[in-house]
């Protein structure tokens, strides 16, 4: 029974990778960026709308970067994680849900609702990254991690599959009222699929300091910001690893944000870019168990520095792309790498958390991963602007990829976990204390 409880919680963890992949599919990287472009920018030049999309991604990861620590400091404090998710989850479904209104030439419009979409999605996932060291075994997380992946994109790459559908058959003059429904589906699907984990996913326990005790929320959240701050040498192996994720996310980020509006200006049609978009969700399916399973056999370290030497050669060849097909084969061969990079990246930061502070430290995960979002599309937006195209543009995420592999061979796995696993057993003796001198008084 205990077994059978144990994966029907990691099935329901791993179905808000499916929920909440309709929006990096049909919203981030598929349809809103070509109707961004073409329909709410139709006033301006496809540089400056490139160049629009790529500040507004900025603006929404800097705010969820900011956001994020403090956040899920609160979110450990209070016991309230779930809760946590569920404000972000409902925000995220309200901004996508409003984008159904966007016509021509509302560009600013489509952009400040992207950014409430995002922030809501972004939200979401610090704390839903953060229920993975509590739902998964150690010797399983990697595994699970690379599931909630792999059903990620199968259900992104589903839904993704029916809208286009949708849009390419229908006749002319009501593309763009199927384009904007399948904004509105994105939003149904995103609140329907988030339902199991609402219901399966437990609250982890909470545990606190016994110095703690009595401390409202927002001091108490401060304090053990202050204090992972103070201590942070303590952290210096996951520090290592964040900041060599912060790197090499420049370039995965950038790649899956921007690669079908570069498709765009390049003058590749809708059925190149979104049909190579569409190929990378389900050839991505296995490569995503793939990486997991190669883990187990090579390490999580190497297995992660294999995806980013395919990703900085798909950043010179991406300099190179003239005809269609070569965006296909270059599409097909990010599908190999990038739900591995990023489930494994998740797994090995949580082998290297403390359980009862992992909203906190996904927090600073999702810092890194944020700002690496901000950084890489900001570069690519001007060198876009400055180079009146995006060739260049490509070609200069391949420095975040080499400096990333880089300082993440300086990692020290096992000595990461066993300071998270002292940290642990710390916090719990603490809360044993807290609740006792409760009692007495």
């Amino acid at each position: 029974m205990e077994e059978k409880a144990y994966k029907k919680g990691i099935r329901a963890w791993a179905m808000y990778d499916w929920a909440n992949s309709a929006f990096a599919t049909t919203i981030m990287a598929a349809v809103l960026p070509v109707y961004y472009s073409s329909v709410a920018s139709a006033n301006l030049t496809p540089a400056d709308a490139t160049a629009n999309w790529a500040f507004t991604t900025t603006i929404a990861l800097i705010l969820v970067a900011l956001m994020g620590p403090v956040l899920g400091a609160m979110a450990d404090f209070t016991g309230a994680k779930k809760r946590f998710f569920t404000t972000f989850v409902l925000m995220g479904v309200t901004g996508t849900a409003l984008l159904f209104f966007v016509s021509t030439g509302d560009w600013l419009m489509a952009s400040v609702l992207y950014i409430i979409g995002n922030l809501g999605f972004s939200g979401s996932i610090v704390f839903y990254d953060s229920f993975l060291p509590h739902i998964a075994k150690p010797e399983d997380i990697d595994q699970v991690s690379s599931r909630g992946y792999a059903t990620g994109y199968l259900g992104g790459g589903l839904l993704l599959a029916i809208n286009m559908a949708g849009i390419l058959l229908a006749p002319e003059n009501l593309t763009g009222l199927m384009t904007r429904l399948a904004f509105l589906s994105v939003a149904i699907w995103w609140l329907v699929f988030t339902i199991p984990l609402w219901r399966t996913v437990k609250e982890p326990p909470r545990r606190i300091h016994a110095e703690e005790a009595g401390k409202n929320p927002w001091s108490a959240s401060m304090g053990r910001l202050a204090q992972t701050f103070k201590e942070i040498r303590t952290y210096r192996q996951l520090l290592k690893f964040i900041v060599a994720f912060w790197l090499y996310n420049n370039g995965i980020g950038t790649i899956i944000v921007m690669a079908t509006i570069y498709g765009t200006e390049l003058g590749f049609g809708m059925t190149t870019t979104v049909g190579t978009l569409l190929m990378v969700q389900f050839v991505a399916v296995p490569f995503a168990f793939l990486f997991g399973w190669l883990a187990k056999k090579i390490g999580t370290k190497p297995a992660i520095l294999l995806s980013l030497g395919i990703y900085t050669i798909i950043a010179i060849l991406g300099y190179f792309l003239q005809v269609p097909w070569h965006f296909w084969a270059l599409g097909f061969l990010v599908a190999t790498v990038q739900g591995g990079s990023q489930a494994l990246s998740r797994s090995l930061c949580g082998r290297m958390i403390p359980k009862s502070k992992s909203a906190e430290f996904y927090g600073f995960f999702s810092v890194s991963e944020k700002i690496a979002g901000t950084v890489g599309p900001l570069v690519f937006g001007l060198v876009s602007k400055i180079m009146g195209g995006s060739r260049l543009s490509i070609v200069s995420l391949i420095i975040f990829f080499a400096a990333g592999a880089l300082l993440l061979t300086k990692v020290d796995e096992k000595e990461g976990i066993r300071v998270a696993e002292e940290e642990e057993a710390r916090l719990m003796k603490s809360t044993e204390q807290a609740v006792a001198e409760a009692m007495l008084s």
